[in-house]
């Protein structure tokens, strides 16, 4: 019931749609310092005043919470449905080719910019649902909230405080990973690693490392400073590597300093296989490099052996483990800083269900000790889980089968999402299955026939569940 008109709704409003996801995707809401009424920055607070102002003249109420949340309720009924979705974005990165990360574009079908799968796109085909089904007149009796946050790539500060004022509702999903249905997230282990040494006092030596832009992003490029070695001694090793990993190195030398910048290719945290870590690279090139032994090229070589380039399995350390139903645990070197005296670095790890402290933090705390590394405070996040058999999924199901003509099944991710801690909370769309739109990384795209295919399937569901 009702397909035929949802589906000429969207249609007919596609390019406004588009257009409006353009709006948004071209203001730069990755997280920066607080400042007195922007929590996480200005970009977050003018990406949500203009979502909320999208929202209020397509005839939707809206609040602002403090500039961490703002929602859009369809009516005044009972809460039923919650849809969470957020509009900060990662840092843009380097490596964009197609366009500025800020200046979004529709090219061969698809939307390219920062935030057009992650999450901007889907949190405005959500609200173009809402609006096929109000001005439809669709008959719904209780309320379907949007809720749109600012902090949900940093740690989903915004959605805590969104819910010490506001109570869960007894269904909700997050257009925040991809159709059919994901049950269950994997539990998120993240590793922060320190280390100190004494400074060498010989020619060949590293002066610093730097990789990364946050824990849960793959590193596309990291950058070594080098000294004591000729460029004629280092680019033989970098060509080997290469051949063996695929990232390629840059070499930039003046008198006896040689910056070294691996260039490899971004990717997400949790499925750290569909990236080229620069990071792992370029530690498997420094350690072959004829640098004099001292303590910090014994920690290179520590690295190299804890967290391997061919390794995103956690192999190395010991915890390598599936589970059926929630996968195989995946892990991620994301960030080094190192001076001549010490080192921090971060990774990422997610798991399937069944991990615990024994069988990870443990090994983990254990493997890094015995190579003169200390894991700070670590603690495990527990993986996330609902039953698939629940009339609220097989609803969702359902709708997702009637518009795509594809089976809907239950899925698990490695991707945390804002469900993740809520008791009846689902990862639901906006990407097809096996769809790989570059989130997190250079590039990033959302094919515009699934954001339209999810408005579809969002304005179907809040009919089905919201009558």
């Amino acid at each position: 019931m009702y397909k035929k008109k949802i589906e000429q709704y969207i249609e007919a409003h596609k390019q406004e749609m588009l257009d409006d996801i353009c709006a948004l995707c071209s203001i730069n809401s990755e997280r920066s310092a607080y400042q007195e009424g922007d929590p996480f920055g200005e970009g977050p607070s003018r990406a949500l005043a203009q979502a909320l102002k999208m929202a209020e003249e397509y005839g939707f109420s809206i609040n602002n919470y403090d500039n961490y949340v703002g929602t859009a309720d369809l009516n005044d009924g009972e809460h039923q449905l919650d849809i969470l979705a957020h509009l900060d974005v990662v840092p843009a990165g380097e490596g964009w080719t197609v366009t500025q990360p800020f200046e979004p574009i529709v090219k061969d079908g698809k939307l390219y910019g920062r935030g057009t799968a992650d999450d901007k796109g889907p949190a405005v085909a959500a609200l173009y649902a809402m609006r096929a089904v109000k001005e439809l007149g669709i008959p719904v009796t209780k309320n379907v909230r949007l809720i749109l946050g600012t902090d949900e790539e940093c740690g989903s500060s915004d959605i805590e405080h969104y819910y010490k004022v506001e109570k869960e509702a007894p269904m909700t999903f997050s257009p925040d990973a991809s159709f059919p249905v994901i049950n269950i997230e994997k539990g998120r282990f993240p590793g922060h690693v320190t280390a100190s040494f004494e400074v060498s006092t010989e020619n060949a030596r590293i002066l610093s490392i730097e990789a990364g832009i946050k824990i849960n992003v793959v590193p596309g490029k990291a950058h070594a400073t080098i000294t004591g070695l000729t460029e004629e001694e280092v680019r033989p090793m970098a060509e080997g590597v290469t051949k063996e990993t695929g990232v390629q190195f840059e070499l930039q030398a003046e008198e006896d300093v040689i910056v070294i910048t691996a260039v490899g290719e971004g990717a997400h945290a949790s499925t750290p296989e569909e990236g080229k870590n620069a990071l792992a690279s370029l530690l498997l090139l420094l350690d072959r490099l004829p640098f004099a032994s001292c303590g910090q090229t014994k920690l290179i070589h520590s690295l190299t052996e804890c967290f391997p380039w061919n390794d995103t399995e956690g192999k190395a350390l010991g915890v390598a483990m599936q589970a059926e139903g929630s996968g195989a645990l995946s892990l991620a070197f994301t960030m080094l800083t190192m001076t001549e005296t010490r080192m921090e670095a971060y990774f990422d790890g997610r798991f399937p269900i069944g991990g615990n402290d024994d069988n990870l933090l443990k090994p983990v705390e254990a493997k890094l000790a015995s190579h003169g590394m200390k894991l700070e405070s670590p603690q495990l996040r527990e993986p996330h889980f609902v039953d698939g058999n629940s009339e609220f999924v097989r609803t969702l199901l359902n709708a997702y089968e009637l518009y795509t003509g594809n089976k809907g099944e239950c899925n698990y991710t490695g991707g945390g999402t804002y469900v993740h801690d809520l008791k009846n909370g689902v990862a639901f769309g906006a990407s097809m299955p096996g769809v790989d739109n570059r989130m997190h990384g250079a590039d990033e795209f959302a094919y515009v026939s699934d954001l339209v295919a999810s408005a579809k399937i969002f304005a179907q569901v809040i009919a089905d569940l919201c009558k």
